[in-house]
């Protein structure tokens, strides 16, 4: 045990991974990183962005006290009543307010981005990390495997398995996504273990008699995580569009959800008829959105990577 302990203490004193101090060269890895995103003002903006977005997604009330599926709520009086100085975004084209369409439509969105966005992770994580690590048999199967998933169109994919399922809710769409989205995250995080596990703190800790599964855990992962995180995400506003794009398409959500696919799919045919706010609304909101997760992802891979610096 005490051999392990002192493999592992070598490992925190490589160059880029010295313990946290006060400047420069004596901070680690992750407090560099942090000193890098504090002084972004992108990473400011983008986060706050971000940080509201998810507000809207887990708590809508704060932001429109009342959903457009309550009794009442909505009034065919109001059909596609367009923007006025007391009502600023409109109603929809069933009587409802946009602005709480838009608002408490944001979880149904960003709800399935997250467990996409975690279910690839994990897939991505275990089988780039097993066929990085072991080589061999292994990283032959796992290659093969995210070669065939690549062959095939990511949205067509989608779009063909989404029509198999009788009921379409958050759960399906997110299993037909996660189907789809793991293999970029498992090559990434091949390629980083392959070098990572080149490491002489790597070396050090096999010398000394530490198993596989504790260099992975201890050493591999931590020092191999960091581009599957800037991917994940920039993947996780890519996926909003994704289920926004399904939904549009006709294979996502249905109604009385709401969502902003279903939004965008309903302006769309009436936009060219001056109902303009049906569709730009919608629109906007998903561009904002997934600009800002995308900006995100940008600083944290310029900020993970020495090179940029």
């Amino acid at each position: 045990m005490s051999d392990l302990s002192a493999a592992q203490a070598a490992t925190t004193t490589e160059p880029g991974t010295l313990a946290e101090g006060t400047s420069g060269s004596n901070r680690s890895l992750w407090g560099d990183v942090r000193y890098e995103l504090v002084r972004n003002p992108v990473f400011w903006i983008s986060s706050i962005l971000v940080f509201v977005i998810l507000l809207m997604a887990f708590f809508p009330q704060l932001f429109a006290a009342t959903s457009p599926n309550a009794r009442g709520a909505c009034d065919l009086n109001n059909a596609r009543v367009t923007p006025t100085w007391d009502k600023p975004f409109g109603y929809t084209s069933a009587g409802c307010d946009m602005w709480a369409s838009l608002v408490w439509g944001t979880g149904k969105s960003v709800i399935v981005a997250i467990l996409v966005t975690g279910g690839t992770v994990i897939l991505g994580v275990a089988s780039g990390t097993a066929a990085g690590w072991f080589g061999g048999f292994t990283d032959t199967v796992v290659s093969r495997i995210t070669d065939i998933f690549f062959g095939l169109p990511f949205l067509l994919g989608a779009l063909v398995f989404l029509a198999i399922f009788p009921t379409r809710n958050i759960w399906t769409i997110s299993l037909v996504l996660i189907i789809f989205g793991w293999t970029s995250l498992t090559r990434v995080m091949r390629g980083s273990v392959i070098s990572t596990k080149q490491k002489d703190f790597v070396d050090a800790a096999r010398a000394v008699g530490a198993t596989d599964l504790f260099i992975i855990r201890k050493h591999v992962l931590a020092n191999s995580i960091a581009p599957v995180i800037v991917l994940a995400t920039i993947g996780l506003g890519a996926y909003i569009s994704a289920e926004a794009t399904l939904t549009f398409l006709g294979v996502g959500y249905q109604r009385p959800t709401v969502s902003w696919g279903l939004l965008v799919a309903e302006g769309q045919t009436l936009a060219l008829a001056g109902f303009w706010h049906l569709l730009i609304y919608p629109c906007a909101i998903i561009v904002i959105t997934v600009l800002a997760f995308i900006l995100l992802g940008d600083v944290l891979r310029d900020a993970l990577d020495p090179r940029s610096r």
